[in-house]
């Protein structure tokens, strides 16, 4: 047992503990004095999971010390230093060093935002001591700005509670339903029990760098269903503080995390704005993505099964079994996701790609090389549209709210309601009421270096295509076994007053055609523009 002294409990014979600093999922920290060597510490007492049975207490005890000793061992300026571990009365404890200042979140409540300099400087030093760890193979799993310290008089940023979420032998989404972690900080990846590794370190530093910026993680949502959902499968949109530092941000933030941006890489492009004020741009990935569930993202899968309740059912494998359906329900119904964007969304790269990611929107441009024409809705004198192949398949159903368009170009497709048809030369367009959608289509023949080739030369062409190009990226996917390729951006759009605009594109061969559908719509409204881009391509047929 501890001993009383002044009022003060001592732990260990050594550790009189004072005052509590925080508590939370992790423990609960107190400021304490070692008497043994008159210094102050911090000392944490680690959780215990009280339902276990005492066989398996005394199995999460061993493992916990087992693994927090381990953290011991890592030594570098930005990790929290931890001086001892010890046991008392049944239960770890960590003790280490005390920090004087608050934390990243208490500075951004008390003073808002930090400028980019300051976030690409608190960034570098989070990367490098994650590179330190990681080469140790100790993850942190819960990064986020209340374990992110600010030493007072130096500034020196100290992560800490370093390794307390892996020591503690907690996963991110339990087999009841509880959370454990910080979700809007999590990497999708490990919300849904796929894989928990480095990487999930790397996508946290994305998601703080964005709150360190702008007041908040852009995953932050008004419940955990909302979060999950926005983690998993909503479009990715950076703040527009995170400018300056966006390659940087984007590649942290890749939902594939064999994609996603390494440690030192990352910290060497902050590093490189801090010296010139510029970022370099990330370079381009060790491998290209390829599905691994399905031809990504052009057929539709099958219907998930409904629970009783008629529910949506989609068990997801984790590290201890298939999570619950009623779980996964309650995490989509909780986000308004319907069934035809779960059966298009899910299991795919980010949100961005899984149901075909990219591109041309631009002024009414295609990928296939008509990116700089005039916008859709501008008379344009010009061929008729190509010829239809033979019918080959029967018209698709529209989900509700959707219509059949079976275009006289020789394709049918699901538009939204109030679209309206507008061709020009080889391009067919559905547009919204006002343009504020764009929805194209051109078919052609086979192109020089396939789908990929005719992406990357679009994008070659978009600085002079569309004003204020930006975010370009091209990735090459298979849709129904053939060559496919997504591209996507941002630009400043038709006009100051319209404002900055998304584009999705996809582009395919097939049947010894190239099929080319795209959408822009405005930047504010990417979820629909992309659910729109979903329909469309899910449902395009040529009958």
């Amino acid at each position: 047992m501890g001993t009383e002294g002044a009022n003060f409990l001592v732990i260990a014979g050594r550790y009189r503990l004072e005052a509590k600093l925080g508590h939370g999922g992790m423990g609960v920290v107190w400021r304490a004095t070692d008497q043994l060597l008159g210094r102050g510490v911090a000392v944490k007492a680690l959780p215990l999971d009280e339902t276990f049975s005492a066989e398996e207490a005394r199995w999460q005890r061993e493992r916990t010390l087992r693994e927090a000793r381990a953290v011991v061992q890592l030594r570098h300026p930005n990790i929290i230093v931890v001086h001892d571990v010890i046991e008392h009365d049944e239960r770890p404890y960590m003790v280490m060093e005390l920090i004087d200042g608050g934390s990243l979140a208490d500075r951004l409540a008390a003073n808002g935002p930090v400028d980019a300099a300051e976030a690409a400087r608190i960034g570098g030093d989070l990367l490098s001591a994650l590179h330190t760890a990681h080469a140790a193979r100790v993850l942190h799993r819960d990064i986020k700005p209340a374990n992110v310290l600010i030493e007072s008089g130096t500034g020196r940023v100290v992560l800490t509670d370093f390794g307390i979420a892996q020591v503690a032998g907690a996963t991110t989404l339990t087999e009841s339903g509880s959370f454990v972690g910080s979700p809007e900080y999590t990497a999708p990846e490990r919300m849904t029990g796929v894989r928990t590794g480095p990487e999930c370190d790397l996508w946290s530093v994305g998601a703080l760098l964005c709150a360190a910026l702008s007041g908040e993680s852009p995953f932050r949502r008004d419940s955990l269903g909302g979060t999950v959902h926005a983690v998993v499968i909503d479009e990715i949109r950076p703040p527009a503080q995170a400018g300056p530092l966006l390659p940087v941000v984007r590649g942290l933030l890749e939902r594939d995390p064999e994609r996603r941006l390494g440690a030192v890489e990352a910290e060497r492009m902050l590093r490189a704005f801090l010296e010139t004020g510029r970022t370099p741009p990330r370079p381009a990935p060790e491998r290209e993505y390829t599905p691994t569930q399905r031809d990504l993202p052009l057929r539709r899968s099958p219907a998930p099964e409904r629970s009783r309740s008629g529910g949506l059912m989609a068990p997801v494998r984790s590290g201890r079994g298939v999570l619950t359906a009623a779980l996964l329900v309650a995490v989509m119904v909780g986000a308004g996701l319907s069934a035809a964007v779960l059966s298009t969304d899910w299991g795919g790269r980010d949100g961005r790609t899984t149901a075909g990611t990219s591109a041309p929107g631009t002024p009414g441009g295609s990928a296939s090389g008509t990116a700089g024409s005039s916008a859709p809705g501008t008379p344009v004198s010009g061929s008729a549209t190509t010829a239809a192949p033979a019918p080959t398949a029967a018209l698709p159903s529209a989900p509700s709210g959707y219509r059949v368009a079976e275009d006289p170009a020789g394709f049918a497709l699901a538009v939204p309601d109030g679209f309206t048809r507008e061709p020009q030369g080889e391009r067919v367009f559905y547009l919204s009421s006002g343009e504020t959608f764009r929805l194209g289509i051109k078919v052609t023949d086979p192109q020089p270096g396939g789908p990929l080739g005719v992406m990357r030369r679009a994008a070659a062409k978009g600085p002079e295509t569309n004003p204020g190009y930006r975010d370009g990226r091209v990735t090459s996917v298979t849709h129904r076994g053939q060559p496919a390729a997504f591209r996507e951006f941002t630009w400043d759009g038709f006009s100051a007053a319209e404002g900055a605009r998304h584009t999705y594109d996809v582009c395919w061969e097939e049947d010894g055609r190239l099929y080319d559908v795209w959408i822009s719509g405005p930047i504010g409204k990417a979820r629909e523009t992309k659910e729109y881009f979903d329909v469309a391509v899910d449902t395009f047929t040529v009958p």
